[in-house]
């Protein structure tokens, strides 16, 4: 059977070097790291994952506000809030919650957070720089996986990886990370014949969105499998992956569970890059 990558055990390593970091500043240069979370309309796992981002903001010593508008606000309004963050000297990091409501363009109001306070990692710029092999903010998710493989000892250099969903969020930034470290990369879709695919991997990333997608039996025997999925199966209410868990960990070296394994690591490595930007930003901010 795989051993199971603990998430929750490796973000809380994450906050407490973030944490360790945060008290030095504010010991050495009054620095308080200051994150502000936007959120539109009552979407119950926005207002669940926004809280969370809030809890684990404050534990670790920053500031943070939650900016809450209605779902009837408009895109004018939106902007005007995002453009009076990025020139608030306190707030290093700026997050906007998705989704967002029809009528508002997610791209419009990402592309207005500047790109030294995105800590999603999902500016235009960011993203750019990151399929140049340049320094940036790095998107959270797929940072968070990288950062499993590397407690686990997985180097990446040399093996192939296959990564199984080509969102912006996490698919193709999880790609190009495994692909900086030197990994042969293959990123599936819907129209990838995903049984061959799959089963020649030594990394396994699957963000799809699809309960169950991949079957355990497609898993090469000794691969690290890495589940970013989480759905809510109709009949019990509980929460899977987009692996097929049990066969999968038949076959795997290492493997992450769900719920447990990368939800954890989002916010936590959220959280590194605020602390990252108030580094960057530089300025005291008052407690």
């Amino acid at each position: 059977m795989a051993q199971l990558i603990d998430g929750k055990a490796v973000a809380a390593r994450v906050r407490a070097e973030v944490k360790a970091e945060v008290d030095r500043l504010k010991a050495e240069q009054g620095l308080v790291p200051g994150l502000a979370v936007v959120r539109v309309g009552e979407d119950p796992a926005s207002k669940t994952y926004v809280t969370g981002k809030k809890k684990a903001a404050e534990e670790v010593g920053f500031r943070s506000w939650e900016h809450h508008r209605d779902s009837t606000v408009s895109q004018d309004e939106l902007l005007a809030l995002v453009r009076r963050l990025n020139e608030d000297p306190a707030v290093h990091g700026v997050l906007v919650q998705l989704p967002l409501p029809r009528h508002i363009d997610p791209d419009v109001i990402i592309s207005a957070v500047r790109p030294e306070k995105d800590v999603d990692g999902f500016h235009p710029l960011n993203a750019g720089n990151l399929v140049l092999g340049r320094p940036a903010t790095r998107a959270c998710t797929p940072l968070g996986v990288m950062r499993l493989l590397e407690e686990i000892g997985c180097e990446p250099s040399g093996k192939r990886a296959v990564v199984v969903g080509r969102s912006n969020i996490v698919g193709k930034p999880m790609a190009l990370m495994l692909l900086q470290r030197n990994a042969t990369v293959t990123l599936c879709h819907s129209k990838s014949d995903l049984p061959s695919e799959v089963s020649r991997a030594d990394i396994l990333v699957v963000a799809a969105g699809v309960r169950e997608l991949v079957k355990g039996e497609w898993i090469k025997p000794g691969a690290v499998v890495i589940d970013v999925g989480m759905n809510r199966k109709e009949e019990d209410g509980k929460l899977v992956g987009d692996v097929e868990f049990q066969a999968a960990a038949e076959r795997a070296s290492f493997i992450t569970p769900v719920p447990g394994g990368v939800g954890p690591m989002t916010i936590a490595m959220l959280i590194r890059n605020t602390l990252e930007a108030a580094v960057r930003g530089g300025g005291p901010s008052s407690a």
